[in-house]
Order: C-alpha cells, then sequence, then structure tokens
C-alpha cells in the first residue's frame, strides 16, 4: 500500500531537485517502451518513475508527501495521484468501524474518489553538435538520435559559439496528458583559418601592411566571405589600427554585422642593398626625431 517515490527513483530523501531530475531522465531512457518494445515489465517500470518524479519533481506535492510519511500516513492510489490515510482513519477508532466503512475508506483511496492526476510536463532532453565556421554562418539541419526517435533540428544561421538551440515538444513524453519536454542542443563552432567574430555579427581579421603603406598611406585589397573588398589605408596608420567595413560580417535574422580589419605592420626580416639604403637615408633624414620623447627619455 506505502509507496517509497524516493525508493522508485534511487534517491535519497535528502536529494537536490536536481538529482531527483537527473535519475529520473536516466529511468525513463531506460524503461521507456520506445526503447523496450513489447516488455510489459519495462512498461509498468516507465509509469511507477513517472508516478514518483510527479510527486518529487514538484516542490509543493513532494513537501505534502513527506509531511504525510512523517506523521504515519500510508500513501497510495492512481498514478499521478497521492492520497494519505493513517490506519485508524481508515479502520476507526481501535478497529471498531463497519465493514461499510473499511470499504468506502478503501475506496477513497484507490478507487473512483480518488483525485485526479495532475498534467506534468516531460523531462527535456539535451544534445550538442559542432559546426564549420561557414556552416554556423549559412545555417544548416541536424539530425540527432534520442531516447524519444530522430530528431531534426534547425541551426538559424549566424549562430555563435555556445549558443542553445531549444527544439520545443522534441525531448520526454509528459505524464497524464502533460506536454512533451523540449530537445536542447548546445552549438560549438569551429575556428577559421582567417576569420574570426566578435560579439554575435561582426566578423575580425587581421591584415598586415608595409612600413611604407603605414607611412604614406594606400589603397590594399582585404578578403571578404564572398570575395575581396578594398579599404583605403591613411597616411601615419599605427600597427594596431581597427578599421571598420559596414555589412560584411556575419547575416542574422536581425541584421548583418561588419567586418573589423585590424591593421599590423609588418617588418622586412631581410633587406635588398637597395632597401637598406633607403632606410638608412630615412633614419639619417629624421635624425632629430625621437618616438620616445613623449616618455620623457
Amino acid at each position: 500500500m506505502e509507496k517509497d517515490y524516493y525508493a522508485t527513483l534511487g534517491v535519497a530523501k535528502d536529494a537536490s531537485d536536481k538529482d531527483i531530475k537527473k535519475a529520473y531522465r536516466k529511468l525513463a531512457r531506460e524503461s521507456h517502451p520506445d526503447s523496450n518494445p513489447g516488455d510489459a515489465a519495462a512498461e509498468s517500470r516507465f509509469k511507477e518513475i513517472n508516478e514518483a518524479y510527479d510527486t518529487l519533481g514538484n516542490e509543493e506535492t513532494r513537501r505534502e508527501y513527506d509531511h504525510a510519511r512523517e506523521m504515519g500516513y500510508f500513501v497510495g492510489g492512481p498514478q499521478g495521484s497521492q492520497q494519505y490515510v493513517r490506519v485508524e482513519d481508515l479502520f476507526g477508532s481501535g478497529f471498531g468501524g463497519s465493514g461499510q466503512d473499511i470499504f468506502s475508506g478503501i475506496q477513497d483511496i484507490f478507487g473512483g474518489r480518488a483525485r485526479q492526476p495532475r498534467p506534468a510536463k516531460g523531462a527535456d532532453v539535451s544534445g550538442s553538435v559542432t559546426l564549420s565556421f561557414h556552416e554556423a554562418l549559412a545555417g544548416t539541419t541536424k539530425e540527432f538520435n534520442t531516447p524519444t526517435g530522430t530528431v531534426r533540428v534547425k541551426i538559424p544561421k549566424g549562430v555563435a559559439d555556445g549558443t542553445t538551440v531549444k527544439a520545443s515538444g522534441k525531448g520526454s513524453p509528459g505524464a497524464n496528458g502533460g506536454p512533451a519536454g523540449d530537445f536542447l542542443v548546445t552549438v560549438r563552432v569551429g575556428q577559421h583559418p582567417v576569420f574570426g567574430r566578435k560579439g554575435k555579427k561582426n566578423l575580425t581579421i587581421t591584415v598586415p601592411i608595409s612600413f611604407t603603406e603605414a607611412a604614406l598611406g594606400a589603397v590594399i585589397t582585404v578578403p571578404t566571405l564572398d570575395g575581396t573588398t578594398k579599404i583605403k589605408v591613411p597616411p601615419g596608420t599605427e600597427s594596431g589600427t581597427t578599421l571598420r567595413i559596414s555589412g560584411k560580417g556575419v547575416e542574422t535574422s536581425t541584421g548583418t554585422g561588419d567586418m573589423l580589419v585590424t591593421l599590423e605592420i609588418e617588418v622586412p626580416r631581410e633587406l635588398t642593398d637597395s632597401e637598406r639604403s633607403a632606410i638608412e637615408a630615412l633614419k639619417d633624414a629624421q635624425s632629430d626625431r625621437n618616438p620616445r620623447s613623449r616618455l620623457g627619455v
């Protein structure tokens, strides 16, 4: 007659809500009828697990259940309902109740007058997927094998690394007519050899330029996602300067970002004789200029 829902889920009485939910998910997957076709014992076990979670998975009903057990009540009833009764209430004080009284008490607990079970949402199911850089930018559809079958999930274009995509109603089935849980997919995005990302919409790229291009200014060609484009390098550009190209970033459902081009002055490791002569002439021409003067040295 008494049902120990903690034992059904294999958790201690002081288990946290997180531990109860984790135990339920594991047991529900193992005993789900779809995973055990034709197994009546597994189906019965699945119902017991859902009945236990209907009570322990809700803070209010768990508190009522714990209080009833502490007060010496029997706990029983149809799946999803909780009926609590003391022995003396069921049979009368000193077991002096009539047979009809006893029958009525039992019927109240296990019969048609029991409280109707409450609908409960099914547990969420988690998954993960790793996309290439271009897959993440373009968007894609991926298939996943779950305890409830194959699920197709549409990954939106421009998805960022670490994003969770939800497929509503694709998780574990609900109990007592309740809605199914959701399928939650964590998206990981691979790196690109040239481009990076800043925020959800902006692309980043580091572009080397020569000393003369930085000093005199120039128009240079830089790669984009769909080809190339030209940008103007202002005269006197310092290494680490970032220029913005509007509309060349990541396209998402809320708009397209920009491409952030960081310029890095490349110093040649080897010089030809003519290059060395030219640089030495420049050195002589600016011999009175001290680039560290603002540091007081």
